[in-house]
């Protein structure tokens, strides 16, 4: 496969599960969701799952649609968000809080270790190829 093809694949595959993450922000995993929200936000928990299932929403959509002369930026915002969003993942893991499946502290640490690959995936997927990473 083409190097442009697969980072096309991947660039739409990850737009596609942030669409599909923003939409279960918003209805069927919003309790779960509200598990990885960190005591020190200063919103109600039920809000920060919504304005980050609608941001969620957003990216995906841009990583899908937008033009090639965006798709680095939108790249690095979706990467700048992965990096936004990890406290929460500590926080679920600290606080020993079960959701998604992650009922036990050695999943939740396992699952820490996703995060820096997200954060990858959205650079490496909207670098133009003269510009590896």
């Amino acid at each position: 496969m083409k190097t442009n093809t697969l980072k096309t694949v991947a660039r739409v595959a990850l737009g596609g599960s942030l669409i599909f993450a923003g939409i279960s922000h918003l209805s069927f995993a919003r309790k779960d969701f509200r598990a990885q929200v960190p005591n020190w936000v200063p919103l109600k928990k039920d809000d920060t799952v919504i304005y980050s299932g609608f941001a969620e929403i957003a990216l995906g959509a841009s990583l899908i649609l937008a033009p090639p002369k965006y798709r680095q930026q939108v790249g690095w915002l979706a990467a700048a968000f992965f990096t936004a969003v990890f406290p929460g993942n500590i926080a679920q893991y600290t606080h020993h809080r079960d959701a998604f499946g992650l009922d036990t502290d050695n999943k939740r640490f396992t699952r820490l270790f996703f995060q820096p690959v997200l954060i990858y995936w959205a650079l490496k997927s909207t670098t133009p190829s003269k510009k590896l990473i």
